[in-house]
């Protein structure tokens, strides 16, 4: 956490990387950094501008301290912003020879590399007298660059906002996380009078009702009191159905058993009827003849 200085502490910082990080061989100039908004007249020796235009909440951060007070109004919980600080970063220099594009490689070359602002670095804008009751260098929360893209309908309104500026080589940053703390002192919370632990088996007086299955409409909670046991249904059998599966075959083989040994009665009976009907019908046939032949006699 950061007290009020930290938006200028980081802008702040942010000259100091990127003038660190402008020396090297391919780019052997003096540069002069500026900070605020850009220049209405273009300066002609190599120059880089680095200027706040918006802060913003952090849309991840900005809820993550409530609630800060309690209900009869004291502070429980010291609050802190989280902003998003937005950058534009300007190049100029003699456009025959490029310096201003040169400016605009190394800066981004720079930002790229070191994404994160280095403690060191923070210290080393510290010693502005202006920025000598900062405590960015002890946040736990490290400023990142990230680069923003914008078109060219965005870009025209960002420069038209600046008025009477003409437009200049720039790329746009985004610093987060950056958190202001509050001022004010919470009110610290009471210590523990007593502990008091008890410990209680299940269905004693006043212990809770173990988990387990219930029924819809039983009671989860008893008020007081022995918990009552739930109701359980019972559940089949899975002996019983083997059972019934077991007589059912026992009884099929009696009953075909049963079937087959009256087979042969009904055989007899069968046989017995057809003997007596040949009998009785032998006797007419008898007749029949003699009868035939008296008459062929006469």
């Amino acid at each position: 956490m950061s007290n009020a200085l930290a938006i200028a502490h980081v802008t702040q910082a942010l000259a100091v990387l990127i003038e660190s990080n402008l020396g090297g061989p391919e780019l052997d100039l003096a540069v002069k950094m500026e900070l605020g908004r850009p220049p209405t007249e273009p300066p002609t020796e190599p120059t880089i501008s680095v200027f706040c235009y918006q802060v913003t909440p952090n849309v991840s951060q900005r809820n993550n301290d409530l609630p800060t007070r309690a209900a009869d109004g004291t502070l429980r919980k010291r609050p802190a912003a989280a902003l998003d600080l937005h950058y534009l970063i300007s190049a100029y220099g003699d456009e025959t020879e490029l310096v201003g594009q040169r400016l605009i490689g190394s800066v981004v070359r720079t930002l790229h590399e070191i994404p994160i602002l280095p403690k060191d670095v923070i210290e080393l804008a510290g010693e502005k007298p202006y920025l000598a009751g900062s405590d960015l260098a002890e946040a736990a929360q490290r400023v990142r660059f990230t680069p923003t893209v914008m078109d060219i309908d965005e870009t025209s309104k960002l420069w038209g906002m600046l008025h009477q500026t003409p437009y200049a080589l720039s790329v746009v940053y985004q610093a987060a996380l950056v958190f202001i703390e509050g001022r004010e002192t919470p009110v610290p919370a009471k210590p523990v009078e007593r502990t008091d632990v008890r410990v209680l088996p299940f269905g004693a007086p006043g212990a809770p009702v173990p988990p387990g299955p219930t029924d819809a409409g039983a009671a989860v909670d008893e008020p007081s009191g022995t918990a009552e046991p739930v109701p359980v249904a019972k559940a089949p059998s899975k002996a019983e159905p083997s059972k019934a599966v077991a007589k059912a075959v026992a009884k099929t083989p009696a009953k075909r058993a049963t079937r087959k040994a009256a087979q042969p009665s009904r055989t007899a009976k069968t046989a017995k009827a057809a003997k007596r009907t040949a009998k009785s019908a032998q006797p007419a046939a008898d007749n029949k003849t003699a009868n035939g032949k008296t008459a062929e006699d006469n």
